[in-house]
């Protein structure tokens, strides 16, 4: 497998995207915003996809610093049925999502022996268009899920700086940077349509990790050149652990960052998740953004409650007794979200600036397997 080399000299996209995050005026960040207006259009008309998580498990065993699934965190923990899984999937279907990304936290004990298989089959049932978050796996393994009926891969590097990478990441196999790294390129082998890649913005300084981005994103688009790619440039929220970004990001900055990777990746998809406030979604939208989520809940059993017979407490890897307010209360969040609004109202927000809410443009029938309604 060729891997990314990130020691090589820039090319000249990437020397461009640099220029695109030098310093700016006002008036330069308004030509940057219209010119990547502009570019969306051009190349995905007024279509934003619409999505929603659903959480899973939120049982870990890698020790994260900046994760509110950490094993280090005295969380509520569950692991949903497959049954369970599915009535969270029929929520979702009757609110209009056609498209959901299962989201698991990194443990073998509690996703493996084909639950992940058997989740992917049974959402992929409901929806036409399954994707996938979850620890990386082999290409073998991939091939299973893609069978099962998953179209969609999304692996976060996280950060792209080694040697802080190394820092943040304490204990478990998360721990493996190159692992993860060539994670996308397994995927795209394993028969992956689409895969997503991205870097938590907050933890190194915001152009430094913009470059490797692009870079890494520039690699793929070579080596995987029949897939489609997306991008995420998700901001750090608050979560269990109360870890505090060292490097935050401001919304000038944001905004400088989704209008330079538009322009320079005018044919990649841009998400922007629930992270994000309202009013700030509101106004980058027609700048780049070509999915977005709605609705969203970070906990397993968010949307319907499913899961809480078997709520408990994982300390340091050993399950602990539940306090009775702790049950209550349902499973931990992974960070909690900044635009609570429902998925209506964001289609509504999205329909008042000239956008289009689009809640299905996938289904098996296209490759001539039994279409989904």
């Amino acid at each position: 497998m060729t891997f990314w080399n990130p020691s090589s000299p820039p090319s000249p996209l990437l020397r461009r995207f640099a220029s695109l995050l030098e310093p700016l005026d006002d008036a330069a960040l308004e030509r940057m915003a219209r010119d990547a207006s502009l570019l969306t259009r051009r190349h995905f008309g007024n279509a934003v996809r619409m999505f929603a998580p659903i959480y899973l498990s939120n049982e870990c065993i890698n020790s994260c610093t900046y994760c509110g699934f950490s094993r280090e965190n005295a969380i509520v923990r569950v692991t949903l049925e497959v049954a369970q899984v599915v009535a969270e999937a029929r929520h979702l279907k009757a609110q209009g999502f056609r498209s959901l990304l299962l989201v698991a936290g990194e443990h073998p004990k509690f996703v493996s022996n084909g639950y992940l298989e058997k989740c992917v089959a049974a959402v992929a049932a409901e929806v036409p268009s399954v994707a996938l978050e979850v620890a990386p796996l082999d290409t073998e393994d991939y091939r299973l899920m893609v069978r099962a009926g998953a179209e969609a891969l999304v692996v976060y590097q996280e950060t792209y700086d080694p040697e802080h990478y190394a820092q943040l990441h304490v204990a478990g196999p998360k721990r493996d940077y190159a692992w993860r790294l060539a994670c996308p390129e397994r995927g795209y082998d394993a028969g992956f349509r689409r895969i997503g890649i991205g870097a938590l913005f907050g933890l190194c300084p915001w152009r430094e990790e913009a470059l490797a981005l692009a870079r890494h994103l520039e690699h793929l688009l070579k080596r995987c050149w029949r897939g489609q790619f997306t991008l995420s440039l998700p901001r750090l929220r608050p979560c269990a652990g109360e870890f505090a970004p060292t490097h935050p990001v401001g919304d000038r900055d944001f905004t400088q960052l989704q209008c330079a990777f538009r322009i320079c990746f005018p044919q990649v998809g841009i998400v922007m998740s629930t992270r994000e406030p309202a009013h700030l979604r509101n106004a980058l939208a027609p700048l780049g953004v070509t999915m977005m989520s709605a609705g969203s809940h970070t906990e397993p059993g968010g949307y319907t409650g499913q899961g809480k017979d078997a709520l408990h407490h994982t300390v340091r890897g050993r399950q602990v007794a539940l306090e009775p307010a702790a049950a209550a209360q349902g499973a931990t969040e992974q960070f909690a979200i900044a635009d609570e609004r429902s998925p209506a109202e964001v289609a509504a927000a999205l329909h008042a600036r000239g956008l289009d809410a689009v809640w299905k443009d996938w289904d098996p029938g296209i490759l001539g397997e039994p279409a989904l309604v």
